[in-house]
């Protein structure tokens, strides 16, 4: 595995090598040494799977705040997203920036979203399939969200926003004075 930095301090991109031959491939999804680096300690406590089968549908933006902040770590195992974390750090010089990556089983690349950034993706193929790593297992009282379409954030999806649940929908956009989350 390697390391990319990205504009945004603490978002970075593992990227894995696959041995292909004629009976497959194999690679490692997951190597706590070769994380290490972005890891700086922490643990993974949670691993979660998802599926979202219609293309444009959109999960996000999410994250988890005060004792609960979790870094997540995520994965596509099957079809293709667009995966996005969002600065939301009060005081962060990159606040209210977003980076985004393609995710996809090709090239095997893992998004580490540091705590105070929000996550969400974009499905790109049908029966998208991703696996989530946390750093601290799920709190529904630490929850917080922001609409995928916030307008200071300016997300630019490639597809038409669609699929959005009841929850993801009814994220208010954020006040004026929204300075962002402090740990």
């Amino acid at each position: 595995m390697r390391l990319l930095d990205t504009p945004i301090a603490g978002v970075r991109i593992a990227e894995t090598d696959y041995r292909q031959d004629a009976r497959g491939a194999f690679g490692r999804l997951f190597c706590e040494q070769a994380l290490a680096p972005a890891l700086q300690g922490r643990r993974i406590v949670q691993i979660n799977h998802s599926r979202t089968t219609d293309v444009g549908t959109v999960r996000g933006m999410h994250l988890q705040r005060g004792n609960a902040a979790e870094m997540k770590l995520v994965r596509c195992l099957r079809g293709r997203v667009l995966d996005v974390a969002l600065d939301l750090r009060h005081g962060s010089p990159t606040f209210m920036r977003w980076h985004a990556v393609e995710l996809d089983p090709q090239n095997a690349r893992l998004m580490i979203i540091p705590e105070g950034c929000a996550h969400g993706f974009q499905v790109l193929e049908p029966d998208s399939e991703l696996l989530y790593l946390h750093t601290a297992a799920y709190a529904p009282e630490a929850e917080f969200g922001v609409h995928c379409q916030e307008p200071r954030a300016a997300i630019a999806w490639p597809l038409p926003v669609r699929g959005l649940s009841p929850r993801d929908a009814g994220h208010p956009p954020l006040s004026s004075d929204f300075s962002g989350l402090t740990p």
